[in-house]
């Protein structure tokens, strides 16, 4: 081991817990290591905030909505589990839809989002949005011209809609570079446990980069308004994206 931690660091990497990470491994990386055991223990303040923040929603009866967008393996669903592993379940639910049913698809669009809106006192997590139908589905030809265009056309009134109505809507965009998704999209096709998790979308997905931007370029110049901003964070590092995102809600959030 080298020199450069602090002492703050050894003695992470001395406890019961740094030991266990050090034992997991023949060749242990001293720095990973490290870096993993800190950011557990910020994320460990930062979620027992999140709760107060919780609290409050319920003793105010608030509704909360939170989206989290973002390329294939940007780590949404990560972000979300961050967000929420220690949450109180009964005030708090994950909204992850699959692909529209026959009879969803001749409903209109906001139809089966509308059924997932969060009731007084709840905080709904959304792991992929309405905001489907602004990147992946157009660059997939999920959804026709016409489809894409009634969308963009009433998804800042839908929002304002919800907004009036007192919900709070806070947006999430996490940002990865080109390299960091390939790297996390062989990571997984290497990993045999792993591999079921990739779909034909994932996989199409470093071709069509250049279309994902395109069309995410859009999405955040008709989307992106005062009373509806997206929240961009950078998510090569996806531990750093954690810290920032639960950070971004607990200062949208006017608990005590």
């Amino acid at each position: 081991m080298d020199n450069k931690f602090s002492d703050k660091e050894l003695s992470l990497l001395s406890s019961s817990r740094g030991i266990e990470y050090l034992l997991m491994s023949s060749k242990p990386n001293f720095r990973e290591v490290a870096d993993q055991l800190i950011y557990e223990k910020q994320l460990i303040k930062l979620q027992a905030e999140l709760i107060k923040a919780q609290n409050w929603v319920v003793e105010q009866e608030e509704r909360v909505i939170v989206i989290v967008e973002g390329r294939e393996f940007a780590g949404k669903g990560h972000a979300v589990r961050a967000f929420t592993d220690h949450l109180n379940p009964r005030s708090m639910r994950v909204v992850a839809l699959q692909k529209p049913t026959p009879k969803e698809r001749g409903q209109w669009y906001f139809k089966r989002y509308v059924q997932q809106l969060p009731e007084r006192g709840e905080i709904a997590f959304f792991d992929r949005s309405w905001y489907n139908r602004a990147i992946v589905e157009p660059v997939n030809g999920f959804c026709t011209p016409d489809e894409y265009n009634r969308f963009m056309n009433e998804v800042n009134h839908f929002e304002e809609m919800l907004i009036g109505d007192g919900i709070r809507l806070l947006k999430f965009y996490l940002s990865i570079s080109r390299d960091e998704q390939k790297r996390r999209i062989e990571a997984v096709r290497k990993n045999a446990l792993r591999r079921w998790e990739l779909t034909p979308v994932d996989l199409a997905a470093l071709k069509l980069w250049d279309e994902y931007t395109r069309y995410k370029k859009a999405m955040f110049q008709r989307t992106n308004g005062k009373i509806n901003p997206w929240i961009k964070i950078k998510a090569d590092d996806m531990r750093q994206a954690h810290l920032t995102g639960i950070r971004r809600i607990l200062k949208a959030l006017p608990y005590k």
